[in-house]
């Protein structure tokens, strides 16, 4: 099959069809949205041309853009992205721009605002009619807001011609750039990391920073004076619930002249966005994943604040990391790429050790030491009757009540309960799409996958035996609240996760109340486990800290290590000092113990050792290949015939077919392939990938350059 087969059109108005702009064309029996690739002049006949082609040209029925929506840059770093991640180049395209002007669809059209205009001054007689003539002198205005300062007054104007009402696309606010200065002094190490990052030769900078190090003053002094060098910054994070607190500090420094971009925006509000960077009404960009595609023309910087997050992982086609594209885009604007963690991915931190990128360190806290961190052996603590709540951290939660402190509590599981056990039987509720327990969630009294989002009542008769007496087994972040709730009657606590945070705005509403100190602690899921920075906050729990471990992927270990230490960095960031309690079974692993210790070097050259003798990143580089259909015979057959073919090439190691968790009513197959060379992996992949014809009703095929979990 070919993934990126272009088709030759003609156009009776040609010069006014230019490379990037959607146009609508015929295509079998339908009539379809697409991108222009490349016009040619036809120094012949149509009839002359059709015949040296050996077929008909079809016309273009409409062109739909007056100038293309994707400039040079992004075009080609479109083409570019589809051979990396070996993907159909409109999905590339379709994944860089905002569902407004997608090319799936030419009918989202963009809302419109209506305003009044003035025509004709001396038609303005009456009194209140020269009130409105004062307030429209100084320029146009909203219809809706005239109508409101002088009711029954547009009607009149409109008649007698002395004003008219004109359309225009709906904008977002935004105000002119206002660069403040910090408000305290830099230390040392953050002016020396400054002066690195400018002075280095390598574009690509990885700031491996303590959790309150100060990385994030750092970005805002570059951005500070790439705005000052009429250049565009973009600040990206991985999180939506981080989007706000960085919107927020940004804000307090450069004013509302900064774009916001991430998935909770209706798609209206991503448009007006995508609209306020082509336009360069702003110079600064904040926004998760997929503003990494806005189209800017003058970048002068990109931050990836987390770098070691998933989510900067996209997990559907095209399967694009971030930080790749960052990167190819920092080449043509010729700037600099800075990647923050405190807990760096072993692929960054390995490629910096190397030279590969620029490493620049802090050691050192703004406000404090890192936090004391104790390790609760929970198998101790269910001998002593506390199967959830240890009793050093209820000890340690009390005393931050007292002193009216704030805690935040971590539990990387939503939900009330993990399973849902028969007690007579033994059997536990299965999603009837997918091979995964359903969770149990009590305040809905609903059975939930968390996989393929199927609901059920919580209320059912075992399947197999027909029993209603049921077991609930696991701890989720329902549960947990209830537990702490009962624990500390007096305190108030806020619960974020998927549930809670479901509603636009969920999250911002929940941490700007946790800000005000609405709620003396905070429980949630990972999604607070990073970036978060409350100087009120001197205590942190984490719950079932070795949960992951049980995982069989490769970076379970590497997930494990930076949650914690992420988690544990929420605590004594302002003058107080702060304490971390780890709560695990398994405290004598290494990630747990490095983890405690926030060690990170220790960590990193023991968890090498591993990836060395088992050959994972970043030691080769690695493409998985998912294959998936209704009929679980030809899943197999077409994983096994894959694994055989690349089989055949000496240069790589082939592992698989492993059969995975059926989703959705769809079985599941994975091959793995790795080897030392990335472009002649990517190469031999996509020479496989062409050979194949298939059904896609039938069998899907799914291929993941660089995939970042393996489970």
């Amino acid at each position: 099959m070919s993934l990126n087969k272009t088709f030759t059109y003609y156009c009776a108005d040609s010069l006014n069809v230019r490379r990037g702009m959607r146009v609508q064309v015929p295509l079998g029996y339908q009539t379809i949205v697409a991108f222009v690739h490349e016009t040619i002049q036809m120094c012949k006949s149509l009839d002359e041309y059709e015949k040296d082609l050996g077929y008909e040209l079809k016309e273009i029925q409409e062109v739909l853009d007056d100038e293309p929506i994707l400039n040079a840059e992004l075009y080609d770093l479109g083409l570019w992205m589809a051979h990396q991640t070996i993907s159909p180049t409109i999905s590339c395209f379709q994944a860089m721009l905002p569902n407004k002007i997608k090319p799936k669809s030419a009918s989202k059209a963009a809302v419109l605002e209506y305003h009044v205009k003035l025509l004709d001054e001396s038609k303005f007689t009456s009194k209140k009619q020269q009130q409105a003539l004062v307030v429209l002198k100084q320029g146009m205005i909203l219809r809706s807001n005239f109508n409101k300062m002088f009711p029954g007054v547009l009607g009149a104007l409109l008649k007698k011609g002395a004003v008219l009402v004109v359309s225009q696309e709906r904008s977002a606010a935004f105000s002119d750039l206002d660069i403040k200065e910090a408000a305290y002094p830099l230390t040392q190490e953050q002016r020396d990391a400054i002066k690195e990052v400018e002075e280095s030769d390598n574009d690509v900078i990885l700031l491996h920073g303590l959790t309150g190090s100060g990385k994030t003053e750092i970005y805002m002094q570059l951005a500070s004076r790439m705005c000052k060098q009429n250049k565009q910054v973009l600040i990206l994070v991985p999180e939506i619930s981080l989007t706000p607190q960085m919107v927020t500090r940004m804000t307090n420094r450069f004013g509302h002249n900064i774009a916001i971009y991430h998935s909770k925006l209706n798609d209206q509000e991503r448009y007006e966005q995508y609209q306020l960077v082509k336009n360069k009404d702003v110079k600064i960009v904040v926004g998760t994943r997929s503003a990494i595609f806005m189209p800017f023309d003058n970048l002068g910087l990109i931050v990836l604040d987390e770098e070691h997050d998933h989510s900067y992982k996209q997990d559907s086609t095209p399967k694009y990391h971030c930080r790749d594209i960052a990167i190819e885009r920092a080449k043509h604007h010729k700037c600099k790429v800075i990647l923050g963690s405190a807990t760096p991915t072993l692929e960054s931190y390995a490629r910096a050790v190397k030279g590969v990128y620029k490493l620049i360190e802090l050691k050192n806290r703004i406000h404090q030491n890192l936090p004391v961190s104790h390790l609760i052996d929970m198998q101790k603590e269910i001998r002593k009757g506390n199967t959830i709540l240890s009793s050093q951290l209820k000890q340690a939660i009390q005393e931050r009540l007292d002193k009216h402190q704030q805690c935040i509590l971590l539990l990387n599981r939503r939900g009330y309960t993990t399973i849902m056990k028969c007690r007579s039987c033994g059997e536990v509720i299965q999603c009837p799409n997918c091979d995964i327990a359903m969770s149990y969630h009590k305040d809905s009294n609903k059975l939930m996958c968390h996989t393929c989002g199927h609901e059920s009542s919580a209320d059912i008769v075992c399947p197999k035996c027909g029993s209603q007496n049921w077991n609930h087994y696991g701890l989720g972040t329902q549960k947990l609240y209830e537990t702490i709730q009962e624990a500390f009657p007096q305190a108030s606590i806020l619960r974020m996760d998927a549930d809670t945070t479901k509603r636009k705005g969920g999250h911002q509403a929940i941490l700007e109340s946790f800000e005000r100190h609405d709620a003396d602690i905070l429980l949630g899921t990972q999604m607070i486990a990073k970036g978060l920075d409350y100087p009120d906050v001197t205590l942190v729990g984490i719950f079932n800290a070795d949960a992951l471990l049980g995982r069989t992927d490769y970076r379970s270990v590497e997930i494990t290590f930076d949650l914690i230490v992420q988690a544990s960095g929420r605590s004594g960031r302002g003058h107080e000092a702060g304490e971390v309690y780890v709560q695990a079974y398994d405290c004598n692993h290494y990630g747990i113990r490095h983890a405690v210790k926030q060690d990170y070097i220790s960590f990193f050259n023991e968890e090498m050792s591993y990836r060395h003798i088992g050959t994972y990143p970043p030691y080769c580089y690695m493409v998985a290949i998912g294959f998936s259909g209704k009929n679980e015979e030809r899943v197999s057959e077409a994983a096994w015939k894959a694994a055989q073919y690349f089989r055949n090439h000496e240069e790589i190691r082939t592992l698989g077919p492993s059969q995975l968790p059926r989703i959705i009513n769809e079985y599941r197959q994975r091959i793995v392939m790795k080897g030392k060379n990335r472009e002649e992996l990517i190469e031999l992949v996509w020479q496989w990938f062409q050979q194949q014809a298939f059904n896609k009703n039938q069998l899907k095929i799914q291929i993941d350059v660089d995939p970042y979990v393996l489970d």
